[in-house]
């Protein structure tokens, strides 16, 4: 009976050890090499780089929303569009324009199924413009918003903050501006929100 329950013991200890063992830096997730600061020192930071004209990050939308409705308090999401090249400026700065306008709940998936679904093309910012009247956003306060300050300004804050994060691919998850998680290390998109939520947890345990 002790024996039994000593070798018993021993698979219990050996599970916990494999499961605290289980995302290695370097292995499953990237460190950071300069942390990034956060918003919010009291909360840990989720940030998702993403760009529009990306289908893993279209297919990764839907799966990562519904994780985000389901974190706890003490933790903060925001998300970053990428800019890779000339074609991504303008749905980034779409992005920044209904953040401001608090207008992403009507926007933000629907310019996936558009471009991605829907195969269609926006080729000027009346183009937008108009796709986004059509979803409740007034037009005029959008392109207004646009070609303002205030995006101008968050595009220069989005590109000083993603070059610190080292973003190379996208969509990728940077946890508390320490840890770069992607599909690739992680595993799948799953794997990425698992690597993710560990994170967060050792983040917590380190306050």
């Amino acid at each position: 009976m002790l024996k039994k329950l000593a070798i018993g013991l021993v698979i219990a200890l050996t599970a916990v050890m494999a499961q605290a063992e289980e995302y290695k830096a370097g292995v499953n997730y990237e460190v950071i090499a300069m942390p990034v600061p956060t918003a919010d020192k009291t909360k840990v930071e989720v940030v998702e780089a993403f760009g529009y004209l990306c289908p893993h990050c279209a297919r990764f939308e839907p799966m990562l929303h519904s994780w985000t409705n389901q974190l706890p308090a003490d933790v903060n999401f925001a998300r970053v569009p990428v800019v890779f090249s000339r074609s991504w400026e303008p749905l980034a700065r779409a992005y920044y324009s209904s953040e401001l306008l608090n207008d992403l709940d009507k926007t933000h998936q629907a310019t996936f199924t558009a471009l991605h679904n829907e195969r269609r093309r926006f080729n000027s910012l009346e183009d937008l413009a108009d796709f986004y009247a059509e979803l409740g956003v007034d037009k005029d306060k959008f392109i207004k918003m646009n070609q303002s300050f205030a995006v101008n300004m968050r595009m220069n804050q989005g590109a000083s903050k993603l070059k610190g994060y080292g973003i190379q691919s996208v969509p990728t998850l940077i946890v508390n501006g320490k840890y770069r998680v992607t599909a690739d290390k992680a595993g799948g998109h799953a794997g990425m929100l698992k690597v993710a939520e560990y994170l967060i947890e050792q983040e917590k345990l380190a306050q």
